[in-house]
């Protein structure tokens, strides 16, 4: 019996870690091949995807009243199993048994400067010591593999590359025209980038007056450049729809240990433009332009030659996101739950 635990999780404040934990459940009831139990919130049982599942108290009970009902739930289920998964990082409830952890990114070690201090000491007991302790680390990417070698110390053996899928019923390609703006769905965090490319899309549209630049995310009450506007929050199918309509997704973000809207954005035929390094490069492979994320004038070439080449682009990244499916991804995870059960 596998334990996965998503009794962290926070409906719609995580983004793509949540994205994951919910892809994850769901392709593990279709096509898992061990018996799962999934640890939930009591607000949130939809996220166990299928799976059966048990609930603790929710977020919005009292700590105290959490912790009991989190002890409580370990010994009702996770000592009923020989392996136990943290696919959102943080182990709660703790288990003696053979522990798995997802680490989503190093980005509190790669670029401290970006990340409040707050947030730097608790990931530095909930994902490092966490990380440095797990029998087995998952990673979404090559990428994150190497930086937490580095940065952490984890011995290679135990670090194991699966990248995600994406949901190809829901990211996929139509046949209408795309329209004359550009989208980046992204939350204002510092290391997303937003500041520079409103110096890149202003310099663009000298050249590109029709163009806009449309925004998803938390909602936005600052004034925004000329051409700028903010969409605020989007369902997933709003999202999907804005793939299939803008002329080019550009993603500036200087950190990445992924990249999910860069494979969405493939997956539905939408021309790629983004920051090069991090895990993005290795995600999008020759589907995509590539710019210096410190480089306005890089921003503007990569990005017009992305409209320009909008069809070679689009159609190779279809072809690169079909390789990347949520039955890979379960099957991929079976594996190491195999190696400690």
């Amino acid at each position: 019996m596998v334990g996965i635990s998503l009794l962290t999780l926070s409906p719609g404040r995580m983004g793509g870690s949540e994205r994951y934990a919910r892809g994850l459940t769901t392709a593990l009831g279709r096509h898992g091949r061990h018996e799962y139990v999934v640890a939930l919130p009591a607000d949130v049982p939809d996220a166990a995807g299928g799976l059966p599942l048990v609930t603790a108290g929710a977020p919005s009970t009292s700590m105290r009243l959490r912790a009991f009902a989190q002890a409580a739930l370990a010994r009702r289920v996770f000592d009923g199993s020989t392996v136990v998964h943290y696919p959102l990082t943080v182990p709660l409830p703790y288990s003696r048994h053979p522990r798995i952890v997802t680490l989503h990114d190093v980005l509190h070690r790669d670029l401290p400067a970006l990340v409040p201090r707050q947030v730097r000491a608790f990931r530095a007991l909930a994902y490092d010591l966490t990380a440095r302790r797990a029998d087995r680390v998952i990673v979404p990417s090559a990428f994150v593999r190497e930086r937490a070698i580095v940065r952490l110390g984890l011995d290679r053996e135990r670090v194991h590359v699966v990248p995600h899928g994406v949901d190809h019923d829901l990211f996929h390609p139509d046949d209408r025209p795309r329209e004359p703006f550009l989208l980046y769905p992204a939350r204002r965090w510092p290391h997303k980038n937003h500041a520079f490319l409103f110096g890149a899309f202003a310099e663009l549209r000298r050249d590109r007056p029709d163009l806009e630049l449309v925004l998803t995310g938390e909602p936005d009450s600052s004034v925004l450049p000329d051409g700028v506007r903010s969409l605020g929050y989007v369902s997933a199918a709003e999202l999907a729809e804005l793939y299939r309509r803008a002329a080019a997704l550009v993603f500036p973000s200087r950190y990445e240990g992924f990249g999910w809207p860069v494979l969405e954005a493939m997956a539905s035929g939408c021309p790629v433009a983004a920051a090069s390094g991090t895990a993005v490069e290795e995600v999008a492979s020759d589907a995509a332009v590539f710019f210096d994320p410190d480089s306005a004038t890089d921003a503007v070439v990569a990005i017009k030659h992305a409209l320009t080449n909008a069809a070679d682009l689009g159609a190779r990244g279809i072809e690169r996101a079909s390789t990347f499916t949520w039955e890979r991804v379960a099957r991929q995870h079976d594996e190491v739950y195999g190696d400690l059960g």
